[in-house]
């Protein structure tokens, strides 16, 4: 019977186990609480994530070095911020990893983004959501609860198109 109980809590424990372990290197997962993470912002101005509550919210962790963000930008710009920037209920906040504002700056003018970059100089809300040898880029999707509702890494068309769908969802 104990031997049969084990195996039972083995078998009900693996999902858990295996969700725990993002090989994406990410520290969070789907249905975790975002961190409350510290937005700092390029005038200066610094606002908690949790100042975000009753929002749909995007971070997207960025670096000027990174191909696969300046890949990635031109389509956050165009099919999320675009098409949801006046609205009230949404927030997209880009944040650049281990960069100073003028790099950031320069960075958003090179690729005209328009949606908020931020600074994270120290990377200390990268590390907030993920292991420290991870790379950018990343997207995460946070609900209006602060609740973690998608996830990505690099840039994949197709799962960028359901992201662009969790958001709309989202925001009905």
């Amino acid at each position: 019977m104990k031997t049969l109980l084990f195996f039972l809590s083995f078998i009900l424990l693996c999902p858990v186990l295996k969700a725990q372990n993002d090989d994406r290197g990410y520290l969070v997962k789907v249905g975790d609480m975002a961190p409350d993470i510290d937005i700092h912002y390029l005038d200066g101005s610094v606002k908690k994530l949790s100042d975000f509550r009753g929002k749909i919210v995007m971070l997207q962790f960025t670096a000027s070095w990174c191909g696969v963000c300046r890949k990635e930008m031109p389509f956050i710009e165009k099919d999320i911020w675009q098409k949801h920037k006046n609205n009230p209920k949404f927030a997209l906040i880009g944040i650049d990893l281990k960069e100073n504002a003028e790099k950031t700056k320069k960075f958003a003018q090179d690729l005209k983004i328009t949606y908020p970059l931020t600074l994270d100089s120290e990377g200390k809300s990268f590390y907030a959501f993920a292991a420290r040898n991870a790379g950018v880029t990343r997207n995460i999707i946070i609900d209006k609860t602060g609740k973690i509702v998608y996830l990505t890494r690099l840039y994949d068309p197709a799962e960028f198109k359901e992201m662009t769908e969790v958001i709309d969802r989202l925001l009905q």
